[in-house]
């Protein structure tokens, strides 16, 4: 998270498919969109961009302007930390909307808001309530001491415990003492005005314990986002290396040797402009909850690996059997940790589905994968969902 956050951009060919609320501001603003036919050939509209700032991204998709992402490419290996970046991106953009909806009802429930509303009954405080965006960007403006003193005294009793958690690295240390800052920040204004407004009513400082509560559960979501990166990477190079070889039988008739498809630069050069050239791609694509979702929707992610595999039934019976193996062994970061580098494990992205099931099932995320063919097609995909 923090060495991808570095970046002042991301140089990843991806497309952007926007949510109603998107194409309408990029129409006003009289911004050009594409109609892009994607993997599962629907057609639907958004913009291109093989170049992006993480910030600029991450601002779409909190305001619920993106609903896809989808990158095509024949090979992933040379922008492996440009893939993992954006699967993290994705993955935190979701968990900080999540929080802010979860705040804002823990907020508008309130004893201090229920008290408020019980004395004046002309102007409650509910989630319809609009206020002038310039008076609540002047009234924050004048409460920014008041916003970091109660930012303070969330944050304090957190970065103690984070501090003296002897289980974290230094840098898991640094990271997590960075979202919580981050969860805070990405909080709506309305629900910072709120929460000074009423700073000195019985009932605050209950408030305060009830975010700081809420905000160690997050930050403990955070972990999924590595994991999901990592997983999505190794599926999608697993993807990969089965065009290759498919590829390369075609090319060389069996006269080579599988390995060198994978490891031979020459070799493997060649084979991935004869997938270009042909079009073979493997998709990577990500779905986002919207806001305007039904309830328990908001906060899904769908990513799917889109790929032609000749033994579909094959490629189903080892994700099946993998996915639901017991695995009571080293974690998932500590043997992706002790790979050699640069090895190659086409197994390695199935293998350790259970261990992303059995993260998420630590910290409430509800985790489903799937995987399956278009009909009357050899178009198979591998689906992975998180519901936060």
């Amino acid at each position: 998270m923090a060495g991808q956050e570095r970046k002042s951009f991301i140089e990843l060919p991806i497309k952007v498919i926007l949510t109603e609320e998107g194409t309408t501001f990029f129409i006003n603003n009289k911004k050009s969109i594409k109609k892009f036919k994607l993997a599962d050939n629907v057609e639907e509209y958004g913009i291109f961009l093989d170049k992006f700032s993480p910030q600029s991204l991450q601002r779409m998709m909190l305001i619920d302007y993106v609903s896809k992402i989808e990158i095509s490419k024949s090979e992933f290996m040379t922008s492996r930390q440009e893939v993992m970046d954006l699967s993290k991106l994705i993955v935190y953009s979701m968990l900080y909307r999540q929080f802010d909806a979860l705040i804002f009802s823990k907020v508008l429930g309130s004893d201090v808001i229920k008290h408020w509303n019980r004395l004046n009954p002309a102007n409650i405080i509910d989630d319809r309530t609009k206020i002038n965006e310039q008076f609540l960007q002047n009234a924050l403006k004048e409460k920014e001491k008041d916003i970091a003193d109660i930012k303070h005294r969330i944050l304090s009793p957190m970065y103690a415990d984070i501090s003296a958690n002897s289980d974290l690295l230094a840098e898991e240390k640094n990271i997590q003492l960075l979202l919580s800052e981050k969860f805070l920040n990405n909080l709506r204004p309305f629900s910072w005005f709120i929460i000074t407004k009423f700073k000195e009513t019985e009932g605050s400082e209950l408030l305060v314990s009830d975010i700081r509560k809420n905000l160690v559960a997050y930050v403990d979501k955070s972990k999924i986002a590595e994991y999901v990166s990592l997983m999505t990477m190794e599926l999608a190079t697993n993807a990969e290396n089965s065009n290759l070889k498919r590829e390369a039988k075609a090319i060389f008739k069996g006269a080579v040797d599988m390995n060198a498809v994978l490891f031979d630069p020459d070799i493997r050069r060649q084979v991935l402009l004869s997938l270009e050239r042909r079009g073979e791609l493997v998709y990577l694509s990500w779905r986002i909850g919207s806001k305007s979702t039904s309830i328990g929707m908001q906060g899904r992610i769908q990513m799917t690996i889109f790929n032609k595999e000749s033994e579909y039934n094959k490629v189903k019976e080892s994700f099946e059997e993998q996915k639901n193996t017991d695995l009571k062994k080293r974690n998932l970061m500590d043997f992706y940790r002790q790979l050699p580098e640069g090895e190659a494990n086409t197994e390695l992205g199935l293998y350790y589905l259970s261990y992303l099931s059995e993260e998420c099932d630590k910290v409430n995320v509800k985790f489903e994968s799937i995987a399956n063919q278009v009909a009357g097609t050899d178009l198979t995909f591998i689906t992975l969902a998180l519901s936060i």
